[in-house]
């Protein structure tokens, strides 16, 4: 039984670390640019799609949603620096700009959910991602 047990257990662990694995994008840049526009799902205000960009030590890393279209989906956008913590500003509203300066060095992990002061919708947002 105790054997049976331990199986199982190690079987919700690598299930869990894949899920997360695969749950988050990397954002990568094209060479010379400075910013990038991504997309993602959200299907619920319990959704979410994170994304992940390495930054050096001392640049602005910004994010602002690309103007929702007249289905009004709009987002709110957490950002949390390389040690875990968030940074900004971060409550339940239409909070879909954020501008991090100075930046650590590693990755950082960006949040996007539906907005929860807004009307619920299913489908695509669009965040422009910058770093200077």
């Amino acid at each position: 039984m105790r054997k049976i047990f331990q199986s199982s257990a190690v079987a919700v662990i690598l299930l869990m670390t894949a899920t997360f694995a695969f749950s988050q994008q990397r954002i990568t840049f094209k060479r010379g640019a400075k910013q990038a526009t991504v997309t993602g799902n959200l299907n619920s205000y319990r959704g979410k799609k994170v994304f992940v960009i390495r930054v050096r030590r001392g640049q602005t890393l910004s994010t602002e949603q690309v103007k929702p279209d007249a289905s009004n989906r709009y987002i709110t956008v957490s950002i949390k620096a390389p040690n875990g913590g968030i940074v900004g500003d971060s409550d339940a509203s239409c909070n879909n700009r954020k501008e991090i300066s100075p930046t650590r060095s590693g990755d950082y992990r960006i949040e996007v959910y539906e907005c929860q002061k807004a009307d619920a919708w299913r489908g695509t947002f669009r965040l422009k991602v910058r770093v200077d």
